[in-house]
C-alpha cells in the first residue's frame, strides 16, 4: 500500500512539472509530454516492476507447488487401480456407453480418433 502513495505521489509531481513546462513561455507540449514520459511513466513503471518481483516469484512457485500436489494425487489415484476421472468400460451419465471425453489422454496413450494434419487446397 505504501508503494501506491509513492506512485500516486510522483506522478502528480510529475504532472505539475510537465503543466509547468506546457505554461511556459519558452516551453512547449512536446516538451511536457516528453518531461512526463521520461521524469514519470518511465522511471515508475521501472520501479513497480522491480518492486514486483518478489510477489510475481512467490506466484510461480505457488502455482507450481499446487500442481507438484496434483500430480500426486493423480499418481496415488493410479496406484489404487483406476486412474482419476477414466470412466472406461462404464456407461456415462445419460445412458449411452461412450466413454467421458474430458480427458482423452488419461492413460498416456494417443486418442484412437486422431484428425489428421491435413489442409484442403482451395
Amino acid at each position: 500500500m505504501f508503494v501506491h502513495l509513492i506512485v500516486i505521489g510522483w506522478l502528480y509531481v510529475v504532472v505539475m512539472m510537465a503543466v509547468a513546462e506546457a505554461t511556459n513561455t519558452n516551453g512547449t507540449v512536446l516538451g511536457a509530454i516528453v518531461t512526463f514520459l521520461l521524469y514519470g511513466l518511465g522511471p515508475v513503471a521501472l520501479v513497480v516492476y522491480l518492486l514486483g518481483a518478489p510477489g510475481r516469484r512467490k506466484a510461480i512457485r505457488a502455482r507450481e507447488l499446487a500442481e507438484q500436489e496434483a500430480a500426486r494425487h493423480a499418481a496415488a489415484a493410479m496406484e489404487g487401480g483406476e486412474p482419476a476421472g477414466a470412466t472406461v468400460g462404464k456407461p456415462a451419465p445419460g445412458g449411452s456407453e461412450r466413454a467421458s471425453s474430458a480427458s482423452p489422454d488419461a492413460g498416456g496413450e494417443a486418442s484412437a480418433a486422431a484428425v489428421p494434419p491435413v489442409r484442403k487446397e482451395p
